[in-house]
């Protein structure tokens, strides 16, 4: 892929998991970046909020993302609500209208959407939600990269976390038997480093790219691979056949397991019922890969572990001072 000169990108849904990554990664590479939240005042402790220009606004509104979107070439948009109350589908929905036409209206020259590797057929909710996203964005006059991404593996991660929560508290435990679905993770290095480099593809660009790992796994050899790595006990989960109409409970005897909140946890689970593993690999022939390759499943996790209990006590580095893999400031209090 042709290489570019750095322009200016707006980064929606920066106070989340990627974007609080996403934004030192773009000022690194030479990116003007622009950032707009509805609460602009959890930013102006970032330690990049100097080198960023952080504006308030409502993804909701035309007018504020008209504001946002002007002189943008590159907008990256991580937007999705993961809560599950309400109609949740029809925020999202909108949202992605209102940036699909804001963005045209603006002259920007790409949209870049982090979606959701998934089959085919029926979806749960979320997955089906984060679909329809990216096919709002494609069908748009703007040229759009829509990168689907399963399980982002890194500290702070909401998927990351669950795995962590889970590998820790489940010792011997019976588990629906769709738990021996595979999926395919990716380490969060390599996610942004795809995301960077999206920016500067050709304006005949405008389809979905599958990215992930390496490695191949069930979620039950997450678990027990990362209970390893962690040096835990070993783990015993016991498959059981379950109806996937049990989604619902499991996820709600997560939410209770785990201190990762009821609406994050209870989409994550109910998209357990679907491999969700690469069907191409045509992102390989634009971005090339970090140097060295992409991260394996156990690479990712240690990376993600590396500086656990280290630092200095209560306090926590800002994204960008360190491997993106790590916990940070601006990961929920849930995480670690």
């Amino acid at each position: 892929m042709d290489t570019m000169t750095p322009g200016r990108a707006l980064v929606l849904g920066a106070t989340g998991y990627v974007g609080s990554r996403l934004v030192p990664q773009l000022l690194d590479a030479g990116w003007s970046t622009r950032v707009m939240s509805r609460h602009p005042q959890r930013l102006t402790d970032r330690a990049w909020s100097a080198r960023a220009e952080i504006v308030g606004g409502d993804a909701s509104s035309a007018d504020d993302m008209a504001t946002a979107c002007a002189d943008v070439d590159v907008v990256y948009y991580l937007l999705h609500s993961m809560d599950g109350t309400g109609d949740f589908a029809q925020r999202d929905r909108e949202l992605a209208d209102v940036c699909a036409q804001v963005a045209a209206d603006a002259g920007v020259r790409r949209i870049v959407y982090l979606g959701a590797l998934h089959p085919s057929g029926p979806l749960s909710p979320h997955l089906a939600s984060r679909v329809e996203v990216g096919e709002i964005l494609l069908a748009g006059e703007v040229p759009t990269t829509v990168l689907q991404a399963a399980v982002v593996l890194g500290a702070g991660s909401a998927s990351f976390e669950l795995l962590r929560h889970l590998s820790a508290r489940l010792i011997v435990a019976p588990a629906p038997d769709w738990v021996l679905n595979r999926l395919q993770p990716i380490a969060i290095r390599d996610a942004l480093h795809y995301l960077v480099e999206s920016a500067a593809m050709g304006p005949d660009v405008n389809r979905s790219f599958d990215i992930g790992g390496p490695d191949v796994l069930s979620y039950r050899d997450m678990v027990l691979q990362y209970a390893d790595i962690a040096g835990l006990r070993r783990r015993h989960l016991l498959t059981l056949q379950a109806p996937k109409l049990l989604t619902g409970i499991a996820g709600e005897v997560v939410g209770r397991l785990t201190p990762v909140p009821r609406g994050v946890a209870a989409p994550l689970v109910g998209s357990l019922v679907h491999e969700v593993i690469c069907h191409e690999h045509d992102i390989e022939d634009l971005i090339e890969p970090e140097l060295g390759g992409l991260l394996s499943f156990e690479l990712a996790v240690l990376a993600a572990l590396e500086n656990e209990g280290r630092g200095e006590p209560g306090r926590l580095p800002e994204p960008g001072a360190q491997d993106p893999a790590y916990r940070t400031s601006a990961d929920p209090t849930w995480a670690g």
